[in-house]
């Protein structure tokens, strides 16, 4: 049974949400699902822009059908290659051998190596940068938006209407639970925690491009945003494109501090804690601490975007950094972050190195570090909490 929305007389939601995924891209933990969009045109030529991933084929396929019906479907425009977005390619195609694919040279190259049996003769339309597709009322306009986050990436841009079909950009994990809008949703409670940690783990590394994406769009009337995950947004736009400046350009969101620990009997949690509690005692608002061994890398990542401070206190262990904590650093590095103040806290009971090995892997990357590095030998003495309190003062100090 076909599950669609109407967004204007001639433009239907026809995506539909997964709840079942344990992890996107096997990778990253959703509990709330994710939604795959897709949008409908019925104007005097029918365009479908993008089809879904094929955990939700059939409502899919049962939604444009219902949508069209009847209509021949003109086109198909294929904005990003990426198999969430491109599974259905085939099945549109078997029911509608009429359609002409529209895309870009790349997106063609990608489409052969995922299908591979596919015959397009006589059935593709190659679109260039600023190259328009003529629907009737509807006139889309593309622009090149590539890295973010694959290279044939691309928006449309409805040049009537000031619609923006955004690919992944602004997209959110999370599926749709009935509201399509982001205005229908209280956002900062429901998806802005999960479309800042979208952000970061998927577009993360590539904030240049992103900013290179901003400056195409920058002249553009834009009335809404159709991204191809996460709900629309048709009102406060500057609010998600607000968050999207602070993302890509690494800038924090806000002055706060995350304190990550690894620990394996409590004495260096101990310590993250007495850090955490003397923040808070001398006027620093905003602290979370957080359990690198049971908080997913990909949460630790994004509240890493999300604040100004990042203190990593680890064990050294088989003479290395602690994995958990290791594994942490490794994802911030992959995602470019930069632009923070790190503290380090390092715990030993023979041979403490841990932080010279942070800092060793850090070498290149653009952090500020406070000048106080505590090492704690065994557990916490009234010497290691006397430094904990100088280092909790020289966190305030960079607020």
């Amino acid at each position: 049974m076909y599950c669609t929305r109407k967004i204007l007389d001639d433009l239907f939601y026809v995506g539909a949400s997964d709840k079942r995924l344990e992890r996107f891209e096997n990778l990253f933990p959703i509990q709330d699902g994710v939604s795959y969009n897709s949008y409908l045109f019925t104007d005097k030529k029918t365009c479908l822009m993008d089809t879904v991933d094929t955990s939700v084929s059939r409502q899919f396929l049962e939604n444009v059908q219902h949508v069209l019906n009847g209509r021949r479907l003109d086109y198909l425009v294929i904005q990003h290659m990426e198999p969430d977005h491109c599974a259905n390619i085939e099945e549109i195609l078997l029911r509608h051998p009429e359609t002409i694919v529209v895309g870009n040279s790349k997106t063609f190259a990608f489409i052969k190596q995922f299908y591979p049996d596919l015959n397009l003769e006589g059935q593709t339309l190659v679109v260039k940068e600023g190259d328009t597709l003529d629907l009737g009322t509807h006139v889309l306009k593309f622009a090149f938006t590539p890295m973010v986050h694959w290279p044939e990436v691309m928006m449309s841009f409805d040049i009537n209407y000031g619609l923006l079909f955004s690919a992944d950009a602004f997209g959110t994990f999370k599926a749709l639970d009935g509201n399509l809008y982001a205005d229908q949703v209280d956002f900062d409670r429901d998806f802005l925690d999960e479309a800042r940690r979208y952000y970061t783990n998927i577009v993360g590394k590539y904030g240049l491009q992103v900013q290179m994406a901003f400056k195409k769009l920058a002249g553009l009337d834009i009335k809404m945003i159709l991204p191809l995950h996460g709900p629309v947004f048709r009102k406060d736009l500057q609010y998600i494109l607000d968050k999207y400046q602070h993302w890509s350009t690494y800038t924090p969101e806000t002055k706060g501090v995350i304190i990550v620990y690894g620990s394996m009997y409590g004495n260096t949690e101990n310590a993250a804690f007495i850090l955490a509690n003397k923040l808070s005692e001398i006027g620093v608002d905003n602290i979370r601490v957080y359990d690198a061994s049971k908080t997913t890398p990909s949460v630790l990542v994004a509240e890493s975007f999300k604040v100004s401070n990042i203190v990593l206190v680890t064990p050294t262990y088989n003479n290395t950094i602690y994995p958990a904590i290791d594994i942490f650093i490794d994802d911030f590095l992959r995602m470019n972050l930069q632009n923070r103040t790190l503290t380090l806290i390092q715990n030993g009971t023979w041979a403490p190195q841990a932080n010279n090995l942070i800092k060793n892997k850090l070498c290149k990357a653009k952090f500020n570090y406070t000048s106080t590095e505590v090492t704690i030998t065994s557990s916490v003495d009234e010497k290691t909490a006397s430094e904990l309190e100088k280092v909790a003062q020289e966190i305030k100090a960079t607020f």
